[in-house]
Parts: structure tokens; sequence; C-alpha cells
């Protein structure tokens, strides 16, 4: 006699949404484009510049609008005063409701230090309500010195570290997806999101008018060590899987063995990986190539960083957890699809735009004493040879 024993387990539906992609890919643009715009912020150099003034563009329009997504994945938005009023120190989610506002201040605060010298320059202008409003966001005429300047970028570099350690280990807590826990994906986080800002300035660099040479060959020597560094993880995520029977990235690579669709995402992230980090290493060799591949090379980083969230995020929750097989997941039209993702990057837009109204962040020198109005007071005496009356009508 045989004994037929049935199990039914029932379907859940995916808990992160598009959100959540969003979400992991602007705050891995922020934290990285303040490590960019660290040079020329913080140790004051020259060459570095134009790639801080895009960089520190860059982590400012980032950082608002990361919180958006963040609270639009929550389902229920206004709940997250949960965080506050019942933390748990335990758990990342807790402390990233903490260290999240600590940043986006931190970050703010960096960039109006390094934006009030060409915000008064402006506001001393007869530039309409333009003037005014520069005058009201600098906020008087008192003096950073440079040391302020650079506690508050060490602070913000601080809280970025922050950022970047507590995404990573969000979601690679989780022992329930064999996918996500595994000490590889933090780093790959962050590779992948430094991949993505030097492709974001290289868009933003072409966008703006500005052009630099100096950034275009910084940021794709950046993207080649980089996309070098994603490469070494990837391999050796890979190698940790196949030698070894047991632990999760076993149990990963096992899930997705017999998935056709997985084969070919794996397929298609190497070759986009690859075909990017020859091209950035054969674009940055030459002046021209780096004008003309400058901005397609940028669209592909910013492709690359956000489609490795999106299999990792969303892709990976179509693995059944407790019966065999996959789940299908297709996009939705709506807020919590297709529409929600176009919706945050029209607010990164809008972010953007509102900043190149008001913000003539393209005169910031990022040294607050350099900007400094000069010493009258060392001014030369009038010349002997000017006489009296002609001095009467010099100064009315």
């Amino acid at each position: 006699m045989s004994l037929v024993t049935e199990v039914v387990v029932p379907r859940y539906g995916i808990a992160w949404y598009p959100w959540a992609v969003q979400y992991f890919f602007l705050i891995a643009l922020s934290y990285s484009s303040l490590w960019v715009a660290a040079p020329g912020i913080i140790l004051g150099r020259q060459r570095w510049l134009a790639t801080s003034r895009l960089a520190l563009l860059a982590c400012v329009s980032t950082t608002l609008v990361a919180p958006v997504a963040l609270l639009a994945d929550l389902h229920q938005p206004l709940r997250f005063w949960h965080f506050y009023a019942h933390p748990t120190p335990w758990s990342w989610m807790s402390l990233g409701s903490f260290l999240l506002p600590l940043h986006l201040v931190a970050t703010v605060l960096l960039a109006w230090l390094a934006w009030r010298p060409a915000l008064k320059a402006r506001a001393q202008a007869d530039d309409g309500w333009f003037s005014r409003i520069a005058g009201w966001i600098a906020w008087g005429d008192w003096q950073v010195s440079r040391r302020v300047m650079i506690l508050a970028g060490l602070a913000a570099l601080a809280t970025s570290v922050g950022m970047m350690v507590y995404t990573g280990a969000e979601v690679a807590i989780v022992k329930g997806r064999p996918l996500w826990h595994t000490a590889w994906l933090p780093f790959m986080f962050v590779a992948t999101g430094i991949i993505g800002v030097c492709g974001l300035i290289l868009l933003l660099n072409r966008v703006s008018g500005i052009r630099s040479a100096d950034t275009n060959r910084q940021m794709l020597a950046i993207l080649v060590g980089a996309c070098v560094a994603a490469g070494f993880i990837a391999l050796t995520w890979l190698l940790d899987g196949a030698n070894a029977v047991y632990g999760s990235v076993a149990a990963a690579l096992d899930s997705i063995d017999q998935s056709a669709a997985w084969r070919s995402t794996a397929v298609e992230g190497g070759i986009a990986g690859v075909l990017l980090a020859v091209l950035a290493f054969m674009a940055r060799r030459g002046p021209a190539r780096r004008k003309l591949f400058g901005w397609a090379l940028g669209l592909l980083a910013l492709h690359v960083a956000w489609m490795f969230r999106w299999v990792v995020l969303m892709n990976v929750q179509t693995v059944a957890r407790n019966s065999a097989g996959f789940h299908d997941y297709h996009v939705a039209f709506g807020s919590y699809g297709l529409t929600g993702i176009i919706g945050i990057f029209g607010l990164w837009l809008t972010a953007l735009l509102v900043i190149e109204l008001f913000v003539p962040w393209r005169d910031a020198s990022l040294d607050p004493e350099r900007d400094a109005p000069a010493d009258t007071s060392a001014a030369p005496a009038p010349s002997a040879s000017v006489s009296p009356a002609t001095q009467g009508v010099r100064h009315g």
C-alpha cells in the first residue's frame, strides 16, 4: 500500500516592489557621489574642482529623492513614525531609519556651505526674484572658514559610510533568501554604485554644458577600476558557490540551476559588464574618444548599476521559498510598477531643475575662504598726482 501526502503551500506575493530598487539605486548614487566629491571639497584639489561640482549636484539631488522612494515602499508611508516610536537597535532597518535623516541633513548642510559664496554673489546681482531667493538661501553675509567646511565634509562622509553598511547589511541579513544571504552582496552593491555614479557624472558633464576633459578622464579611470572590482567580486562569488557543498551561495546557485531565465540574465549581465569595462578602458586612452563616447558610457554604466539592483531585489523574489519552481512577476503599469519608476525619475529631474534655477553651482569654488571679499583696509592710497577736484568728482 502506498500513501500519498499532499502538501499545500500558500503562495506569497512579493514583499519589495520597484520602489525598493529605486531607493537602493539612488542611495548608492548618493554615498558614491559624495566620495567622488571629497577630493575637491575636503582636500581642495583644483584639478578635481569640476568633478566635485558635478558630484555634489548628483549627491544632493539623489539624497533628496531617495527617502521618497523608501517611504513609498512602506506601502503605508504615514507609518514611518513607528521606527522612531518603537526603535529596535538590533534591526538594520531600524538603524537605517536614524542614519538616513542624518545623512540627508549632513549632505544638504555640506552642499549649502559649499554653495553659499556663489549664492551670496548672485544675491548681489540684479536678477529679480532669483537674486532675492539666492539671498534667502545664503542666509546672511557671514563667512565660513575652511575648517568648518572640512568638518562638515567629514561628517557627511561618516554618514555615507553608515548608509553603505546599512543598505548592504539590510539585504544580506535575510536568511530566507540564499541569493541575498551572502557576504559578497554588500561589496557588489558598493562596486555597482560606484559604476553608476561614474556614469551619472559623465552624463551630467555632457548635458550641463561643462564638458570638462578632466572630469571625463577621472570618471573613466574610476569606472574601469570599479568594473574590474565588480568582475572580481562576481567571479569569487560564483567560485564560492560552485566549490562549496553547503552555505548560502551554494544554496542560491542550486535554487536557480534549472532556470533558463536566470542563465540568460547572468549572460546578459556579464556581457554588459565586460562591454562597459572594455569601452571605458578604450575611451580613456584618448581625449577624442572620451569626448565622443563619454555620455554613451554614462548611460550604459547607469543601466548596469540599476539592472543589478533589479535582478537582486525583484528577480530573486520570484524564486519560490516554500516550494519548487518560480513565480511569475510582471511589471504593472500603476504606482507599484512602471508609473512609480517613471515618477521617481521625474522627481529626480525636478530636484535637478530646482537646483539649476536657484543655485549657481557652476560658480562654486568649494572653498569659502577663496570667495571671501577683499580686505579694503589694505587698499592703496589715492595717487598724489590726482587733484582734489578730480577726487571730488570721482567720489561724487
